[in-house]
């Protein structure tokens, strides 16, 4: 049996779902997946599922916890103090007794006896909450001043590196997936494609045989996504300022090249510009340093007046005045920005997406090995 019992549930009517999702992007996503019971939480706060699965291999399956008129299958993934759901697996013979709040389902959630599934599955929400408490929780950032923007992407990318390096390490496939799809419950891996075809790679490898390593690799297809570290930098031929267009591999500094996409409306990529990238351009140019500057923008007079007002006309700048429709930006399958490559010497991207103090170092380090 599946079975548990609840604290916090006065003055509330609970009701616990057992949900299957059917698919490897249906976890952790609201509204998917299949309902196949669901029990009223009682006056003790006890509950139990009859309605169970006939899984005779290991079966990953989520436990809601939901009040009166919610959907069984509304999941909360936003704030994670009062997240509604857990993954468990699940298999014939399994009795798997649980503990928890109603109010705070995920966060102290707990197993009594469990498998060594489930075991680490409770592993992963522990450290998926430690990171959150180290780098999230409490933290109020103003998006608008780019500073901020670029620090609130930077601790979520922290908050996410703990659940990419705990599923690059475990050799439990469900444990794996849960740690894929909390790293981005949205489905959105732009910022880190590697950790889709890290795993892809990993589990194609492995003999196990299950229909989400097909929806893994699918979606970790290379050619869908975003440039990793290790490919090579297109070619591309780009239009500059100057009205003069360029190729990059003409243009590639003797040691370290920074492709820097932004824009004149875009708040930290401009602070960039004035506080990092010139002071490292006047640093370093002089000594293998190059900066191709590529801006997603519409109108050729906003752009020219955002070079000038940041001091930024001592590098390369290029762009096809296509806005988002920008070619280069379908080359190298991006969506969204501040972005920037760093290639070497041959084109090859050896590092991306890095900002602030963490680009500074980067190429102080690499310009004075």
């Amino acid at each position: 049996m599946i079975s548990g019992k609840l604290t916090e549930t006065e003055n509330t009517n609970y009701t616990v779902y057992l949900i299957k999702p059917e698919s490897l992007w249906d976890v952790a996503s609201s509204y998917f997946g299949t309902v196949l019971d669901s029990s009223e939480v009682k006056l003790d706060g006890s509950f139990e599922f009859k309605n169970l699965p006939n899984a005779i291999v290991p079966t990953l399956l989520e436990i809601v916890v939901q009040t009166p008129g919610e959907s069984a299958k509304k999941l909360q993934n936003t704030d994670l103090e009062s997240s509604n759901y857990m993954p468990i697996v699940w298999q014939n013979g399994d009795n798997i007794q649980i503990e928890s709040s109603a109010k705070s389902f995920q966060k102290n959630f707990s197993f009594l006896n469990p498998s060594e599934l489930n075991k680490q599955i409770a592993e992963l929400r522990d450290l998926k909450f430690e990171a959150y408490n180290k780098f999230l929780k409490g933290r109020h950032w103003k998006v608008e001043e780019g500073s901020q923007l670029l620090l609130k992407e930077k601790a979520i990318a922290n908050y996410k590196e703990y659940m990419i390096d705990f599923s690059a390490k475990t050799d439990q496939f469900y444990v794996a997936m849960v740690g894929v799809r909390w790293v981005s419950p949205e489905k959105d891996y732009e910022r880190i494609p590697e950790l889709l075809v890290d795993q892809c790679e990993k589990w194609k490898e492995s003999s196990i045989e299950n229909p989400w390593v097909f929806e893994l690799c699918k979606k970790g297809d290379k050619n869908n996504l975003p440039l990793m570290v290790g490919d090579t930098f297109p070619n591309s031929a780009l239009p500059l300022l100057s009205q003069d267009t360029i190729t990059i591999n003409k243009v590639l500094g003797e040691k370290l090249t920074l492709i820097d996409i932004w824009a004149s409306w875009c708040a930290p990529c401009r602070k960039e510009n004035r506080e990092i990238l010139l002071p490292l351009w006047k640093e370093f140019n002089n000594k293998g340093f190059q900066i191709v500057a590529y801006g997603l923008e519409n109108s050729l007079k906003g752009w020219e007046n955002a070079i000038k007002t940041d001091n930024a006309a001592h590098w390369i700048h290029a762009s096809h005045l296509a806005g988002d429709d920008s070619p280069l930006m379908k080359e190298v399958r991006l969506q969204t920005i501040p972005a920037n490559f760093l290639l070497n010497s041959e084109g090859k991207v050896i590092a991306k997406n890095l900002h602030g103090n963490d680009l500074v170092l980067y190429v102080k380090e690499y310009l004075t090995d």
